[in-house]
Order: C-alpha cells, then structure tokens, then sequence
C-alpha cells in the first residue's frame, strides 16, 4: 500500500496537476473570503469568524476531489496498466487504499494553509482572541471526514469508465447529490424531513461545525467512505475475474 501512496504522490507532483489543485483551492477561497463583495467575505460581515469558508470549501471541493480521482483507475484502464496493476504483490484493498490517501493527502495538503486564517481571525477580533475555536476546530475535523467521503465517492467512480471526463461528472454528481441531495429531498418529505437530512453529508458536516464531535458523525462519514471503497474493491475484482 505504501508503494501505492508514493507512487500516487509522485504522480500529483511530478506533473502540475498536484500544484494545480493547492493553487486553484487557495485562490478560490482567498478571492472569495477577502477580496470578493458578497456573502462569504468574512472582512465585511463584521465577525470574526470562519463559517464563510466551512460553506464554501464543501462546494469547492465537490469539483476539486473528482478531478484529482478521475484518474485514479480510468488512467489505467486506458493505458491497459490495470491489468498489471492488479497481479502485483497487493490485495485490491491495498491497491485502493494505496490510491485513496494518495488523493486524500494532496486535498489535505491544500487545507494546511487554510489554519492562517485562524491566525488572521485571532487578531481582528475585538478583544483579540474572540474566535469561537471549539467550532472552529470541529468544522476543520469535519472537513476531513467530508474530503475522506468525497475522496472515496471519486475513487469509485474512476473504476466506472476508461474516460476521465465521465469519471468527473459522474463523481460530481455523487458528491452534489450526497452533500446537498438529501436536504433537498427533505423540502418534499416534510413528515420525514429530519430523518432525510441525516442521510446526507451536509447535516453532518454541520454538525461537527457546533464544536461536538458525535460518534454518530465520525461513524456517518466511516460508513459512507468504507461503503464507496468497498464498490471499488467489488468493481476491480470483477475486472480480476
């Protein structure tokens, strides 16, 4: 697995693909939160607080994570490499795996820079310090389960065809669907709103957003990526066989 993990590093910054993704994630949220009038600019809402960019980041990287992952396996099928990839020393869980924290690493790569914003808030707060950090850190917690669920959601998808722009769209699609899909249903199922919501990843992430971590949070966000990248595992064995 770890030969995977390097060989997918490797991969994002040995091209500009790797660099492409950290430029294109800050400049997006720095345009946005600083510079750009609108809802998200946190220098006119007057509060010292990072709410703008936890509702801005999920939308960002629904479109972000699928283009790092189109690639993941439709690269190989292409290239006729999966077939060689799939008689090495590794079981398939170790190959997807491999490739899933590949991907995940270089999304978290992108965020680290993000943590200068808490540094940012920390002194235009009046007093300084007045940042709510109990939220704080628990959105960013939660933005790595969302990135973790995304991530897989893309990596499975890649396995569905050898055209890296159908892996995207189709991996968009998932992530719209499974962030902001169930809140929408719930509009329509209003004597099972609740129970719609807690379907998707929006209400979840949200909550962690509080500064509680739930078990049944973490356990949302376990179950979906373990569930996607149990479909990439089926999916290349049917490839195996």
């Amino acid at each position: 697995m770890k030969a995977i993990l390097l060989r997918e590093i490797k991969s994002f910054f040995g091209s500009p693909m790797g660099y492409l993704v950290i430029a294109i994630f800050l400049l997006l949220n720095g345009l946005f939160l600083w510079v750009f009038d609108g809802d998200f600019n946190i220098l006119n809402s007057g509060y010292a607080d990072l709410s703008p960019f936890f509702t801005l980041a999920p939308w960002i990287l629904i479109f972000l994570i699928p283009a790092v992952t189109m690639r993941s396996f439709s690269d190989e099928k292409k290239q006729g490499t999966l077939e060689l990839l799939l008689t090495k020393p590794l079981s398939i869980w170790q190959i997807v795996n491999g490739k899933f924290l590949g991907a995940m690493l270089l999304i978290v790569i992108a965020i680290i820079p993000t943590l200068i914003y808490i540094y940012v808030l920390w002194g235009l707060g009046q007093p300084v310090g007045n940042i709510d950090l109990g939220s704080t850190i628990g959105s960013y917690f939660g933005l790595l389960f969302l990135i973790a669920g995304y991530s897989s959601i893309g990596i499975f998808t890649s396995t569905l065809s050898d055209n890296q722009i159908v892996a995207f769209i189709i991996s968009v699609f998932l992530c719209f669907f499974f962030y902001f899909g169930f809140d929408g249903l719930a509009i329509y199922l209003k004597s099972i709103d609740s129970l719609v919501s807690s379907l998707g990843m929006q209400d979840h992430f949200k909550s962690m957003g509080r500064g509680v971590l739930d078990t049944r949070d973490i356990l949302y966000f376990v179950s979906i990526t373990i569930l996607f990248l149990s479909f990439t595992v089926f999916k290349l064995k049917s490839f195996k066989s």
